[in-house]
């Protein structure tokens, strides 16, 4: 009788195609939850993903929400006798697609160009979605169904900030109850190296409002004494960083990094960045990326260049976000941030400070026990490489909130992106092939864990 783990490779290229044609599926429903209009593309989204788990076997599928909520999938597999039961996450509501006019090929019209597939979501997370299915209709074709229990949850309102997870983790805590949890919503340093995420930078945000008159007057006749507010706010945003780029809000933790630093070239190449722009900060690029905090101006609210007026402004706006190192405390971080901001305010303009809701516990694991050895040999044997731990300069928000709810789990941070995927950005893409890989590769890792 041929071994379990033998007889996969078959059965995932075989549930490859219909695998395909549901992604494209599912990234032509436009699931911005973010934005009010697509509420019930979400919805749509997350009853067309119930429809797939039930085609795969499960024996209970859900769609469900707490107040204020976007719709969840949460399906089962129950687990044979004595065998543990594995929480397979991932959420399939997408990012807005930052202008339709910038992208190559329409966001919602899912495009193969170069073994990748580009659309809004096709990355980040709805191959992640596809994958945790696709290793179940792999199972079904090859046994009638998973060798270990697994529940599969699938989340909407992962880039809103997940606002409500706490409240649903603690009102289907039973439901979703397991031994080990694989986060399908990271990223690899390559298509052909498979990456564990063992940390993620902490968040948090903050709206600046300086004033310095009660009304808009002529920058002719007053300027000169009179100074403007949107100048006041530039000078202020200019203190975040030092010289040499480095963020210079006082009390913020900073880590080191021991992962080899990135190929600089190959890293501009990636981002973007235009020839001759400097890289900013000091350290390697994994340090500045994942292990120190970094700040960013996101916003500022100030008249259009081509509808402005010869006035001296008396208000000027921005938003500021905070990445924080792992091990750093969010509350005090903004407080930190806020501190430094009204220090910093020029000419005695009034300042207003309001805390944003994008808060994001930094987050560290030790990947180290039973579970991650098992995962360790099932992705280097379906990726042909060992496999790295790496950092993550973005957020998670809910991985923390997962830790707590279920402290004797493992949690495996994994994901189907790569450098070129662009997950948020303009021409989203997933590759292909390392689509296939990871449903492997998670295949692997059920067989590794039912012995």
């Amino acid at each position: 009788m041929p071994d379990l783990r033998d007889t996969l490779p078959a059965a995932v290229d075989a549930a490859l195609p219909a695998a395909r044609a549901d992604l494209e599926t599912l990234v032509r429903i436009p699931s911005i939850w973010a934005d009010p209009d697509h509420a019930e593309d979400t919805r749509r989204s997350a009853e067309a993903i119930a429809g797939l788990a039930r085609a795969a076997g499960a024996a209970d599928v859900r769609v469900l929400s707490v107040e204020d909520g976007a719709p969840a999938v949460v399906a089962s597999w129950p687990a044979p006798e004595g065998a543990p039961t594995i929480l397979l996450y991932a959420h399939h509501d997408v990012q807005p697609t930052g202008g339709d006019e910038h992208w190559t090929s329409p966001p919602f019209e899912p495009t193969e160009r170069g073994g990748r597939l580009y659309g809004r979501g096709a990355a980040d997370d709805k191959a992640g979605v596809l994958t945790h299915l696709t290793v179940l209709r792999a199972y079904q074709a090859v046994q009638g169904g998973p060798p270990i229990g697994v529940t599969l949850f699938i989340e909407g309102e992962e880039e809103s900030g997940s606002p409500t997870l706490t409240a649903f983790l603690a009102e289907h805590r039973d439901l979703l109850a397991c031994d080990a949890i694989v986060i399908a919503d990271s990223a690899n340093p390559a298509v052909d190296v498979p990456a564990l995420t063992t940390s993620l930078r902490g968040l948090v945000d903050l709206t600046i409002e300086v004033a310095m008159l009660e009304r808009p007057v002529h920058s002719g006749v007053y300027g000169g004494p009179v100074g403007d507010a949107l100048t006041a706010l530039c000078r202020t945003l200019a203190s975040l960083h030092d010289e040499l780029g480095e963020v210079a809000v006082g009390g913020l933790a900073q880590g080191t990094s021991a992962a080899p630093d990135f190929d600089e070239a190959t890293f501009r190449s990636d981002v973007g960045l235009l020839d001759g722009v400097e890289l900013i900060g000091t350290g390697t690029i994994p340090e500045r990326s994942w292990q120190k905090p970094a700040v960013a101006v996101l916003g500022i609210d100030a008249p259009r260049v081509d509808e402005v007026s010869n006035v001296l402004l008396p208000r000027a706006r921005a938003a500021v976000s905070l990445r924080l190192a792992p091990g750093d405390d969010t509350r005090k971080a903004q407080d930190a941030l806020a501190e430094h901001l009204k220090a910093h305010v020029p000419w005695g303009a009034k300042v207003t400070i309001t805390p944003g809701h994008g808060i994001a516990e930094p987050f560290s694991l030790d990947a180290a026990g039973s579970v991650y050895d098992m995962a360790r040999r099932a992705f280097a044997d379906a990726y042909g490489n060992d496999v790295v731990e790496v950092g993550v300069g973005g957020s998670i928000p809910f991985i923390a909130e997962f830790a707590r709810t279920f402290p004797g789990a493992a949690v495996l941070v994994t994901g189907v992106g790569d450098p070129a995927s662009r997950w948020h950005g303009i021409d989203e893409s997933v590759h292909l092939g390392m689509f296939r890989t990871a449903v492997l590769a998670e295949a692997y890792l059920l067989a590794e864990l039912a012995g």
